[in-house]
């Protein structure tokens, strides 16, 4: 499956109040890796940005005043992104954004139409119900590095919501050599790989007297803990 990690900067909160997207930032994954094959683009707004909004994402008026208009950019951006599913942070704000672009600029399209949306926020919030689920929490959470991140940005906030996403949904998946067919599930959760086809080439390390000893002794203890029910003894007994 193809999948495109979004983020928008905008020029305020509301497209309704006639705000625009300023800036588009997407990475691409294939099978829960990255290729490389990304979309960046700033755009020249039809109004100026509000001062609230600069200071998040720190993208001036100056500096968008010879990018393209969103009109120039669509067939482009609706290229790349067609027929994938995106993966973006409280996708309802991007997504409205973007549809709120395509109808001004005479699109009949809608992003829906030609997309599937997975919002990761909802999905952060399912796994850590309770709890502060932006970005910058997550990667707390997560130990993910974004001590780069001073400012907002749509490329960059993407490529650290790609990590944040692969910890969500089980962390990367395809370490291991699968056979020919195999990957993750299409819903993100981990697959389990099969190893027929390097089985010949693991190395099998045998465990020592002492580690055996010990063993014996550790399920002894779960034994006396557990009245003879631990979990280890009833499978074992179950097999013999």
């Amino acid at each position: 499956m193809r999948q495109i990690i979004l983020d928008t900067e905008t020029t305020g909160l509301e497209p309704s109040q006639g705000h625009n997207v300023i800036e588009i930032g997407c990475v691409e994954m294939i099978k829960r890796r990255l290729t490389g094959n990304n979309y960046h683009q700033y755009i020249k707004p039809d109004r100026d940005s509000d001062e609230d909004a600069i200071r998040i994402h720190g993208i001036t008026n100056e500096f968008l005043a010879d990018k393209p208009k969103f009109r120039d950019i669509t067939a482009d951006f609706l290229e790349y992104i067609r027929g994938a599913e995106l993966i973006i942070h409280n996708a309802p704000f991007d997504i409205g954004f973007l549809n709120a672009e395509l109808k001004r600029n005479g699109c009949n399209e809608k992003v829906e139409d030609i997309c599937s949306i997975v919002d990761s926020l909802a999905l952060a919030r399912r796994k850590h119900p309770g709890q502060k689920n932006n970005l910058n929490a997550l990667c707390r959470r997560y130990g993910i590095d974004n001590s780069h991140r001073e400012l907002h940005g749509a490329l960059l906030d993407s490529e650290i919501l790609a990590d944040v996403y692969l910890m969500i949904t089980g962390g990367q998946t395809n370490l291991l050599l699968a056979e020919e067919g195999e990957s993750g599930s299409e819903d993100g959760t981990i697959a389990v790989l099969k190893l027929t086809a390097i089985a010949d080439q693991l190395k099998v390390i045998s465990p020592t007297t002492d580690e055996l000893q010990s063993h014996v002794e550790f399920v002894a203890m779960l034994d006396k803990k557990t009245g003879g029910e631990s979990l280890y003894t009833t499978l074992n007994t179950v097999e013999s």
